[in-house]
């Protein structure tokens, strides 16, 4: 059992939380019982290390057989030791050490995809996990990271995506214009979210949304420049009914992906 938190391999597992040692690394830190869960059944070749106390073992008693079955050896720790080595003020008995695997931009393409969607330069970590979850929940066939993004590796990102990181391709650092090309080479319209939009309404009427699709998204304060939404095929705003002032990325982004999830399967 690993006792000591100033140990140097505790401390390589918690500087996975600063960007500097993951892109020096390849790896990244996962934390909790339901993101490990998630990376033992559905990518275990990416895990190198997990760590876990007696006391989470006991309690999830499944992660344990998960990581048997996976070949993946699992190492008791203190409590003191975990908490040394996550990035949460309060972990949940669990931290994993995973292998960085982004998606190329060409395959995701490649494999004639029906929904995608691209996010460009956002910078807020909660929204990014948020909308990976939420394109993995409307069935999207891959998310694509355009511009200056926060790092897909990010503890909160990965922590906001609940695990569904591992189960749909993320293409990382590619140039918007190039993704745009690819995405329309390969049959998808392409529609910007925007405040400037056409109602979302009149283009689910108009029957746009049940055709392959790629959500274009902007920065959560600047949205998307005059020169960007140009790229696109249609700009389309989420309708506001009641008093709020504006919508959160996230929510809009999980609103847009969902109306072409039903639209492609209606």
């Amino acid at each position: 059992m690993l006792e000591n938190p100033r140990s140097p391999r505790v401390r390589a597992v918690a500087k996975l939380a600063k960007k500097p040692a993951r892109v020096e690394s390849g790896l990244f830190l996962l934390e909790g019982p339901q993101a490990v869960s998630e990376a033992l059944e559905f990518r275990p070749e990416l895990v190198t290390e997990l760590f876990a106390t007696p006391t989470a073992l006991d309690r999830y008693p499944g992660i344990e057989e998960a990581a048997v079955v996976a070949g993946v050896e699992v190492e008791y720790v203190t409590e003191e030791v975990l908490e040394s080595m996550a990035d949460t003020v309060t972990p949940q008995g669990f931290v994993a050490v995973c292998r960085q695997f982004p998606t190329a931009v060409k395959d995701v393409f490649a494999a004639k995809p029906r929904l995608v969607a691209i996010l460009e330069e956002v910078r807020d970590p909660g929204n990014l996990g948020t909308i990976v979850r939420a394109a993995d929940a409307a069935g999207a066939d891959a998310v694509v990271l355009t511009g200056c993004a926060v790092d897909l590796y990010n503890p909160k990102v990965v922590r906001s995506s609940t695990g569904s990181i591992f189960h749909l391709p993320v293409a990382v650092g590619a140039e918007l214009e190039d993704v745009l090309t690819r995405a329309r080479a390969a049959g998808l319209t392409v529609l910007a979210a925007d405040v400037k939009g056409e109602d979302l309404l009149s283009i689910r009427t108009e029957g746009v949304l049940a055709r392959p699709t790629a959500w274009l998204f902007g920065n959560e304060a600047h949205g998307l420049p005059d020169a960007q939404l140009a790229l696109a095929d249609r700009a389309v705003t989420v309708p506001i009914y009641g008093h709020a002032e504006s919508m959160n990325l996230a929510t809009a982004a999980s609103v847009c992906l969902y109306e072409s999830a039903f639209a492609h399967r209606s």
